[in-house]
């Protein structure tokens, strides 16, 4: 329902100003389906080079790689916050010195000594000593090189700290950092809920820690407070299209409709283009029994997504109002810059 770095959004390293890669919490149970909402996150190759301070020829380079597969979808490729994951792995072993061609190969031998089945980057425990690659095994608890096919000591990791007291002093770049690996883990949301809250205390200008707090609320089912998060985002920029998005789809999800229709009016003149957005808003009027307004908005989806994961649900509802609903072009491809 609500866009974080993952739709729920992220930073790393530096903060920003105006930046609208925040998290999109976006509903999977639409028209009586059963379940509980989902969380769907999903960033362009733009969004995931501004998060991780890389170039996107470098992640070009990387896909081809196949450290990532990012999702070819409306002539964009959309990563997971799985790839973001695995990309800030691949950037700070780059940064040391390290070529991407040794982690796809370190990776890649792992497997096949192993007899594992392949599985995505962010699923490996990767490890750096000096300039090696250390990959640990599943199954086991000692890091290996596979490389030159041994065993090594195994020395302590010293990216996510075992327990929240060591973090004391750490700066709120730092914490953000932390943040994002406990929140990469349903079971370890609340840690990061925690750390989130230090960061808006230390920086309370920092947009997408709010952002991120929000999300991380929303993902443990703390309605109200994801509310209160995200309120803070807008009023840190009321012309975040992120923030806005994440307040309506919340508070439609707590029975605020109308507020939530006014929040999704103006995430939807802040991104004219972000199909979902449209999706949510049409929802919201129809349950206000605006159904002209809502047929506007199915056919504002389907305008830009119309192979999207919910179109079919969008064409079932125009079918209501009777009538065929008109073709929309199709979306152009973005050009290269």
């Amino acid at each position: 329902m609500p866009v974080r770095s993952h739709f729920p959004h992220i930073s790393t390293t530096k903060r920003t100003q105006r930046i609208d890669d925040g998290c999109i919490i976006i509903r999977h149970n639409f028209f009586g389906c059963r379940g509980t909402p989902g969380l769907t996150q999903r960033y362009t190759r733009r969004e995931a080079g501004r998060i991780l301070g890389v170039e996107p020829s470098r992640l070009r380079y990387w896909e081809r790689l196949q450290l990532v597969h990012p999702r070819a979808r409306w002539g964009e490729r959309f990563y997971s916050f799985g790839d973001l994951v695995a990309l800030r792995t691949v950037k700070r072993l780059t940064e040391c010195r390290i070529p991407a061609r040794r982690v796809r190969l370190a990776v890649s031998l792992t497997e096949q000594q192993f007899g594992a089945a392949p599985r995505p980057l962010q699923e490996h425990c990767i490890q750096q000593h000096g300039r090696e690659v250390l990959v640990v095994p599943p199954g086991t608890p000692m890091p290996f090189n596979p490389i030159r096919r041994q065993w090594a000591f195994p020395f302590e990791p010293t990216e996510v700290p075992a327990k929240l007291r060591s973090m004391a002093g750490r700066t709120p770049e730092q914490l953000f950092e932390v943040a994002l690996e406990y929140e990469a883990s349903p079971d370890t949301i609340p840690e990061a809920i925690e750390i989130y809250e230090r960061i808006v205390n230390l920086a309370p200008d920092w947009i997408e820690a709010h952002i991120n707090l929000g999300v991380a609320y929303y993902q443990t089912g703390q309605i109200s407070d994801a509310c209160d998060a995200f309120r803070a985002a807008v009023e840190l920029d009321p012309l975040n299209g992120i923030a806005r998005y994440n307040l309506g789809c919340t508070l439609e999800e707590a029975g605020e409709v109308d507020e939530a229709v006014e929040h999704l009016r103006r995430a939807a003149r802040a991104m004219p283009a972000h199909a979902d957005v449209h999706f949510n808003l049409a929802l919201a009027h129809e349950k206000r029994g605006e159904r002209g307004s809502a047929r506007e908005q199915w056919l504002l989806y389907l305008r830009y997504a119309p192979s999207g994961p919910w179109a079919d649900q969008a064409r079932a509802q125009l079918k209501q109002y009777g009538g065929r609903p008109r073709h929309s072009p199709p979306i152009p491809f973005r050009r290269p810059r």
